[in-house]
């Protein structure tokens, strides 16, 4: 059952969701906690949080874009070492 908040207030955790998404877009792991949080404050007050829900979704597919993203570098930087291509000395 989802509440409508009294004339001229927020539902708990609004503000900290809308800060957690846009944080979920330039600093993912910390977006996604943040919004996590505001989830769960808006979640016990029986409120419906759509930007923390975005956040955390936001949050979750970027951080596993950049550790995807990662590896391939990773694993393309010991390649090239390996090859020969690169050569410090």
């Amino acid at each position: 059952m989802t509440q409508q908040p009294a004339p001229g207030q927020d539902y708990p955790g609004k503000t900290l969701g809308v800060v957690g998404l846009v944080l979920a877009i330039f600093f993912n792991l910390i977006g996604l906690i943040i919004s996590a949080v505001a989830y769960n404050q808006s979640k016990k007050a029986g409120y419906k949080n759509t930007p923390a829900l975005v956040g955390i979704i936001i949050g979750a597919v970027l951080l596993a874009l950049g550790i995807i993203f990662a590896i391939i570098s990773i694993v393309i930087a010991v390649a090239a070492v390996n090859s020969g291509a690169y050569y410090s000395g």
